[in-house]
């Protein structure tokens, strides 16, 4: 793994020199596109950096108990060493987990609709609120959060919703959000104090790729004339037998 990592690494520092080089910067294509890979590898390798850096700091730590010849200083690395390594394991599993074989569409823009379920006017504060949760974790993630279609009610609530939402890796952290999310609560519209359940769906799909499709146009002559043939056959009056 650690191999791998190191190859990594080098590619990394590769694209940062690259990326600052002005020849690249005129081609805005070209510079957006290693600019998104700079990004996808700058996460696993600031990951790499800080679990080496934790595993020489262990190193050391272990070397210095190993020479230390007073119990202060023995008492120092002991700490040091049970840090680390409550730390080190959680560190390594995150970076395994960015070394993972990725979703084609982790990197893509998301549509995310939401609609109130049962619940009657309930369902409708839940999905407004739950709207307004996704509106401010898009702003803490520095996504752009466009409501396109929203269908609200008179109690500030909300019957659905059709969001877009843009940025850097949006599929990869919304799409475990898609399902049935249900409520259990005393609802600011009820009098006498019942716990009411209210329920909201909410889907989330990976923006569509533009597809340029060409037509050829002797294959639509083709097919016109072999639909009008047929229809002219099926109209045709048959020929009498007498």
């Amino acid at each position: 793994m650690f191999e791998k990592l190191e190859q990594i690494e080098r590619s990394y520092d590769e694209l940062t020199d690259q990326i600052s080089q002005p020849e690249f910067m005129s081609d805005m294509s070209t510079y957006a596109k290693l600019m998104k890979q700079h990004r996808q590898l700058g996460e696993i390798v600031s990951k790499y950096r800080e679990v080496k850096k934790m595993q020489e700091d262990l190193t050391g730590a272990r070397d210095l108990l190993a020479l230390a010849d007073d119990d202060e200083m023995r008492e120092m690395a002991n700490l040091e060493i049970a840090e680390i390594e409550d730390k080190l394991p959680t560190a390594e599993e995150e970076l395994k987990f960015l070394l993972l074989p990725k979703d084609p569409n982790d990197e893509k823009n998301v549509i995310l609709e939401i609609r109130a379920g049962t619940g009657g006017d309930e369902a409708t504060l839940f999905a407004a609120e739950v709207l307004r949760m996704y509106a401010r974790y898009a702003e803490r993630q520095r996504w752009k959060f466009d409501v396109m279609e929203a269908s609200d009610t008179g109690v500030g609530g909300i019957k659905d919703a059709v969001v877009m939402i843009e940025g850097d890796n949006v599929y990869s952290k919304m799409r475990f959000e898609s399902g049935v999310h249900r409520v259990q609560r005393v609802p600011a519209t009820e009098s006498s104090g019942r716990i009411h359940t209210s329920a909201i769906t909410v889907a989330v799909l990976p923006e569509a790729e533009e597809v340029d499709v060409q037509i050829d146009q002797n294959d639509l002559r083709a097919d016109a004339t072999r639909v009008t043939a047929e229809l002219i056959a099926r109209l045709k009056p048959r020929s009498s037998l007498g």
